[in-house]
């Protein structure tokens, strides 16, 4: 594995890799590396000739109220995992590498924004989308791996790709789970044990409301209200928000039909965690309602 800490250097490598033929899967990340991004490379090891990986903390992510400084880092952690899956090139630019000065040019998320996490962090998809746009013309890959966990962030970079003709993949992997079913997250350490054992309703809550699709309950209202109920009365944590949309569009339905994604989020005492489904409804008129999980 070689580590490349110059975007010139990363550049040329690429472009010499495509004269070569060979296909180029990358990862984004901020780093502090867990189960779940070595599950996004080694699906990339499994597709592509060549992996990227990219550890780089985006300034530009981070509100006036959240501590960039304080973001969790381990280099050495992050090499010893990348190594372990197979990755060729790690990309670990500075921020002074990858903004050297002012933006003469800034990008904004109009879409897909506004809603879930979006709706409270007014500005952090305009860091994504400019820091990924950049990473997509250093790297130039041909398949991008990005999880399902981050469902939102996700729907946002397709929209990135398609309004600008980006010649990439993105590929949906899906959450990487505990074995009881909670979405694995590095938030997870800051649960009591209590809260550990109560937060596995998250995912059993989004299950249960894939059966009362299934069972034909058609009302996007009594869906969100009986997840509300069972985190509230099952768990000490309050509720964010529960909401359903098409996706990735993420656009309110009136009629549960379609590519939908419900979605949660949910304040512990230390920690807030997500959680999300995206399925596919199946409803045609006199036949069986069918759910099928994405």
């Amino acid at each position: 594995m070689r580590i490349i800490h110059s975007i010139h250097e990363m550049q040329t490598i690429a472009k010499d890799l495509h004269k070569e033929g060979k296909t180029i899967g990358f990862v984004p990340t901020m780093g502090y590396l867990h189960e779940g991004h070595a599950t996004l490379l080694k699906q990339s090891r499994a597709e592509n000739d060549i992996v990227v990986l990219s550890v780089f903390v985006n300034p530009l992510q981070f509100g006036p109220n959240e501590d960039f400084e304080q973001y969790p880092r381990d280099s050495e952690r992050d090499e010893s995992i990348a190594q372990s899956v197979g990755v060729n090139y790690l990309f670990y630019p500075t921020s002074t590498e990858m903004y050297p000065m002012p933006l003469a040019t800034t990008m904004t998320a109009v879409d897909r924004v506004d809603v879930l996490c979006g709706a409270k962090r007014e500005g952090h998809f305009d860091g994504v989308v400019t820091v990924l746009a950049k990473l997509f013309n250093i790297v130039l890959p041909d398949r991008v791996y990005m999880g399902m966990k981050d469902a939102q962030q996700v729907a946002v970079v397709q929209g990135l790709v398609d309004d600008y003709n980006i010649p990439v993949e993105i590929v949906r992997v899906p959450t990487v789970r505990e074995e009881d079913g909670l979405a694995k997250s590095s938030r997870n350490v800051y649960l009591t044990d209590q809260e550990r054992k109560e937060a596995v309703v998250l995912s059993r809550s989004l299950e249960l409301a894939q059966e009362m699709i299934h069972s034909g309950e058609t009302s996007a209202e009594s869906i969100i209200s009986f997840i509300e109920k069972e985190i509230v009365i099952n768990t000490s944590g309050t509720v964010d928000y529960v909401e359903i949309y098409a996706y990735p569009t993420l656009k309110q339905v009136d009629v549960l039909e379609g590519q939908l994604i419900i979605a949660l989020a949910v304040r512990f005492s230390k920690a807030r965690l997500i959680d999300n489904t995206v399925f596919v409804v199946h409803a045609n008129k006199g036949e069986e309602i069918t759910c099928s999980v994405q």
